[in-house]
């Protein structure tokens, strides 16, 4: 839909919502829960010795009109929203060549010399992203390794491609589907991403101007604005970090909180595998983005 059309669509709608302003609607959860609003941001580093990161991550926020106008609104914007979303979308594709499903209301992304990796949340039930992943990277010639793990709130499997090992890994939690797909390349990184040998690594940062408070079963982690927002720039940013801010964790599921300064706080499981590295960055309003970096 072309500029032009997309303004006189969104012109229009803000003079029938201002009519309407004042009429309720009944809450209808299946229309009006569709996605609107788009936080995007991108990172881009570039070594002397020709090494090149990019890092992406999404947040689509969420309408909920009490009022016809407010409803109005929410269709314009969410018009345009979904137009930015398909630019961004096919961006990012294009530069981690990794596929996405559709409906996701959060994503990272992270090709650096090490992985190329993307991190998806969708309402889509688990077993529509399976689909979707074995016949996006059936075609990308990406073959499935044998002993495939496939259950009800979960699946793992491994893939063998042209570019190095594969892994999609799938987690049914808080009515989303959460997919984490990765390819590993060749480089090893250094100490600054690497974990302790048969353990995972999660390192810290906040992408806000806030303070952030990070729990994770319990141990608390206080993060001052901007602490660490680089981590994924490179394995000697990630280096650079506090102690305080690189935790080497048994393999396993953790319970982990963000609080923002003036947001409310934000709780969700998140897994780590033996030999993984992962990011925890803490974006807008306190939204958790993971990041696969290792």
């Amino acid at each position: 839909m072309k500029l032009r059309t997309l303004g006189i669509l969104l012109a229009g709608s803000l003079v029938a919502a201002t009519a309407a302003m004042a009429i309720p609607v009944t809450p209808d959860p299946a229309r009006d829960s569709s996605t609107n609003t788009l936080h995007a941001g991108w990172s881009h580093t570039s070594r002397s010795n020709g090494d090149v990161a990019d890092s992406w991550w999404a947040v689509r926020d969420r309408c909920a009109p009490d009022y016809l106008g407010e409803r109005l609104l929410c269709d314009a914007l969410g018009v345009l929203a979904r137009a930015a979303s398909r630019t961004f979308e096919s961006k990012m594709s294009a530069d981690v060549g990794l596929p996405l499903p559709g409906g996701w209301g959060l994503m990272t992304a992270n090709n650096s010399p090490f992985i190329r990796s993307a991190h998806v949340e969708t309402p889509l039930d688990l077993a529509a992203v399976l689909g979707f992943y074995r016949a996006a990277l059936g075609q990308r010639g990406w073959t499935e390794n044998d002993g495939a793990v496939v259950e009800a709130d979960r699946a793992v499997i491994a893939f063998a491609t042209s570019d190095g090992p594969a892994s999609l890994r799938l987690t049914r939690q808080d009515g989303k589907t959460i997919a984490d797909l990765s390819l590993r390349k060749p480089p090893v990184a250094t100490a600054g991403f690497l974990p302790k040998p048969e353990q995972g690594r999660l390192m810290l940062g906040n992408r806000t101007d806030g303070a952030a408070i990070v729990t994770i079963n319990e141990r608390t982690i206080n993060l001052a604005a901007r602490a660490g927002e680089n981590l994924a720039n490179s394995d000697s940013t990630a280096g650079e970090l506090p102690d305080g801010q690189k935790l080497d964790l048994s393999p396993g599921k953790y319970k982990v909180t963000l609080k923002v300064d003036g947001s409310a706080a934000q709780s969700r499981e998140f897994e780590v595998a033996a030999n993984e590295t992962w990011g925890l960055l803490v974006g807008q309003d306190g939204a958790p983005l993971p990041m696969r970096l290792y």
